[in-house]
């Protein structure tokens, strides 16, 4: 998924294929949110300004690379559980073990997305920081990549709740929504806190 060229996964995000689809469409936003951030601090490193964050800018550095490529491989991980979720779908109903089939590839499905709004919290916690320590040369950056950081998180919980509403194990939905609602509004909070901050910065 990831080797796509951006028209050619627009192409098919666009067509009746079922994949990639929100799952995937949110990890892409979560890797562009990530990749800015490492734009930004590319741009903040080396320069005198901001040297007493340098540390804090080679962490980011490090972590950024290994955000970016996480995200994305998600993107695949997300694509590769429509199969077997699909396939259960297509068992008849009186078939005997298609239920168990079926919640087993719901939670298989929910995986991905979860990771991805666990990982959006990662990234979350970095534009904080570069809102504070990045060059205000490349800040608005910073505001997009919170913008883009919270449609992430948002967006991959949609694809949590849409397998979780199916499965027959109440209690394991309901945890995992909860988790996933407490992880969506953290990160939505921060995110919007930074991009606040940039926004009232650069109107000001």
């Amino acid at each position: 998924m990831r080797e796509k060229t951006i028209n050619l996964f627009l192409e098919e995000l666009s067509s009746g294929a079922p994949v990639p689809g929100g799952g995937g469409a949110s990890a892409l936003m979560g890797s562009v949110s990530a990749a800015l951030c490492s734009m930004v601090a590319n741009l903040t490193t080396g320069k005198k300004k901001y040297a007493q964050y340098q540390d804090d800018i080679d962490r980011i550095l490090k972590d950024t690379a290994v955000l970016t490529d996480k995200i994305a491989d998600l993107m695949q991980k997300d694509a590769d559980a429509f199969e077997p979720l699909s396939k259960a779908y297509s068992i008849p109903k009186e078939t005997e073990g298609r239920d168990e089939l079926l919640e087993n590839a719901l939670k298989v499905a929910s995986d991905a997305p979860y990771e991805i709004v666990e990982t959006m919290n990662e990234v979350s916690l970095i534009i904080e920081e570069l809102a504070v320590k990045g060059s205000r040369l490349a800040i608005s950056d910073v505001g997009v990549a919170a913008a883009a950081c919270k449609a992430a998180v948002c967006g991959a919980s949609m694809n949590v709740y849409i397998n979780t509403k199916l499965m027959k194990n109440k209690d394991y939905a309901a945890a995992l929504n909860q988790k996933t609602d407490d992880m969506v509004k953290t990160v939505s909070d921060r995110c919007d806190k930074a991009y606040n901050e940039v926004l009232g910065g650069l109107k000001a």
